[in-house]
């Protein structure tokens, strides 16, 4: 048995759905052989052991302990490119590796762009995947006072998995990206509610804030943004399973 026959036979077993593709990658890695796929069948994310992750037909680098970009999230950043234009300035809070922003980036030329998370490690990668500058800190809080009123396009990729159905993820993600990462408080919207209550201070006129959620969360969601004065609306895209709710701030 070949190499490669022997690592998707092991990947495979372990549970591995794209087992072959894996094992190509892994082979392709300079390193540990042996140890790489030891940490992939003992449920590491492929990821993490990579030190990248594709996102939207871009490779960004991801650490162990960083989430890494969902593929269905490209629905958010689709809609905030669409909303950003040359020199609009672009915020990403909660941004672990700092893709979804750099994205945007990449696709519209010449926004001015900013990224903030609290864990040090997704800072740390943001920092080499972000064309902007990156904050270390608790949502708003390590933000320079002068974005306020400014902002054209928050991108909040927030927790909003409820506290109780964290158990049920993937060990992949349970057991090793950062639990402030996923988890969204009893409803999944904690994070969201305290976002939600301070972002019309940091929107420009006509700017845009959008949030990922569950499809069960979208009525909730949109209705604590229209407390916050904002005009909310819901934006599905059934192939990738993606729901993402959108605030804006009135002219």
């Amino acid at each position: 048995m070949s190499d490669f026959e022997n690592i998707v036979t092991r990947l495979r077993a372990a549970g591995c759905v794209f087992a072959e593709d894996e094992a190509r990658l892994l082979l392709g890695q300079p390193g540990d052989l042996a140890g790489m796929v030891e940490r992939r069948v003992a449920g590491e994310p492929l990821e993490h052991i990579l030190g990248w992750a594709e996102f939207a037909g871009r490779r960004f680098v991801v650490a162990p302990g960083v989430f890494v970009p969902r593929h269905r999230t490209e629905l958010l950043v689709r809609l905030a490119a669409g909303f950003a234009h040359e020199r609009s300035v672009v915020l990403d809070l909660c941004c672990g590796s700092g893709a979804l922003g750099a994205t945007v980036a990449a696709e519209v030329p010449g926004i001015e762009l900013h990224a903030a998370d609290v864990e040090p490690a997704a800072v740390g990668c943001a920092r080499r995947n972000v064309p902007g500058e990156v904050y270390q800190g608790d949502l708003y809080a390590p933000l320079p006072r002068r974005l306020r009123g400014r902002v054209d396009v928050v991108i909040a990729n927030v927790p909003y998995v409820p506290t109780g159905d964290v158990a049920f993820m993937p060990p992949e993600a349970r057991d090793h990206e950062p639990r402030v990462a996923l988890d969204g408080g009893a409803d999944g919207l904690d994070v969201f509610r305290r976002v939600v209550a301070e972002v019309p201070a940091w929107l420009a006129p006509g700017g845009h804030v959008l949030f990922e959620a569950s499809e069960r969360q979208a009525a909730a969601a949109t209705a604590e943004l229209r407390r916050s004065g904002l005009v909310a609306s819901v934006e599905e895209d059934d192939e990738l399973g993606a729901t993402v709710v959108v605030g804006q701030r009135e002219h």
